[in-house]
């Protein structure tokens, strides 16, 4: 959002549009946990809920329970209906967690639910967040789906408690809930309801991102270290993992398809800074170029001074010591090596070691 709320009365993501019957996504296949691994790729209006459930079972299949998402070893290419017929599976062999027959008839409902609200996954899916916390949802049917398959669904939309005055004017209230609030408020003729309602149209004028500095560092301490879930932002969703303290989105853009350097790509900014990383985390070269086409040396050492800073400050607001960091200057004696390293591969018996 970031125009008149009047113009956005809800919240839906996936694709603005219904998919043509018979759509066809590419299919990547990666190195991942030392096995060849399927990807479904998506052009620029894919079902992004589909496929970013599917790549979540297709990356961790035992998340949910079940091993049903497996595709053939020369995969290039699959179709919706495929897609949907692997969740389909994958979604009947679930068991539930509790065995008793009161929960046992409810997880038959939620099964039957789910599978009538299936198709929907192919075309959007309507979400509407709470911004009380990363995990905050208003319940649709629509949801079940996560609860089933024991996969996470999270946003980064929240109100930062150390301001008062938007906790007040947003509460618990939902985006939806939120809008209608602002649009009642602009009418009212008590003062306080009107800036009260000016707060909250500033609020999410303020986060037109869809993702808060506060929700970042929550999500960074919510999310479990090798955890994979779904995250929601901007209208799509995508697979989400933590690394070593940090978060990364699956890359499932088409066109990066034959890129096998350009799997994952970090979520450590509000502004959209981020960097492409390959299966192993390791920053990847831009695509498309040779090595000689990577980013100036203090380009490389911005963005990783700009990692530091993040991590510093969020293990701060943490309560925890900060992680061991490099200096600049050890940061630009690291990149100047690894620089030497990609024109030499064969250093010189005395070219000095890398600092330590």
């Amino acid at each position: 959002p970031g125009g008149s709320p009047e113009r956005q009365p809800r919240q839906e993501g996936g694709s603005p549009r219904a998919q043509p019957p018979g759509q066809r996504y590419r299919v990547k296949w990666i190195r991942w946990k030392g096995q060849r691994t399927p990807v479904v790729t998506q052009s620029e209006n894919g079902p992004c809920p589909l496929l970013a459930i599917i790549n979540t079972l297709l990356l961790h299949p035992a998340s949910c329970g079940c091993s049903q998402v497996k595709l053939p070893p020369q995969k290039e290419v699959i179709t919706a209906e495929e897609l949907m017929a692997h969740l389909g599976n994958c979604i009947l062999a679930t068991q539930p967690r509790d065995p008793s027959e009161g929960l046992q008839l409810n997880f038959q409902q939620n099964i039957s639910d789910t599978m009538t609200v299936l198709p929907k996954l192919s075309t959007g899916l309507d979400v509407n967040v709470r911004f009380t916390g990363v995990s905050d949802f208003e319940y649709t049917p629509e949801c079940i789906v996560f609860d089933l398959l024991n996969i996470p669904l999270y946003h980064g939309w929240l109100v930062d408690p150390q301001n008062p005055e938007q906790v007040q004017a947003v509460g618990k209230l939902s985006y939806n809930q939120l809008v209608e609030k602002i649009i009642t408020c602009k009418h009212a003729s008590d003062s306080s309801l009107v800036s009260e309602g000016l707060v909250a149209e500033q609020f999410l004028e303020a986060s037109a991102s869809q993702l808060t500095f506060h929700g970042l560092c929550e999500l960074t301490a919510r999310a479990r270290e090798g955890e994979l879930g779904v995250f929601f932002r901007n209208n799509h969703f995508s697979t989400l993992t933590k690394h070593q303290g940090h978060l990364y989105l699956l890359v499932t853009d088409q066109g990066f398809l034959r890129e096998e350097g350009v799997v994952w790509e970090s979520l450590h900014s509000v502004d959209g800074d981020s960097c492409f990383c390959d299966t192993e985390f390791h920053l990847s070269h831009p695509p498309g170029g040779e090595g000689a086409t990577t980013a100036p040396p203090e380009q490389q050492l911005q963005q990783r001074q700009v990692d530091q800073d993040f991590l510093v400050a969020l293990s701060l607001q943490q309560g925890q010591d900060p992680p061991s960091v490099l200096s600049d200057l050890e940061l630009a004696r690291q990149l100047q090596h690894e620089e030497y390293q990609q024109h030499h591969p064969h250093p010189h018996p005395h070219h000095p070691a890398p600092p330590q």
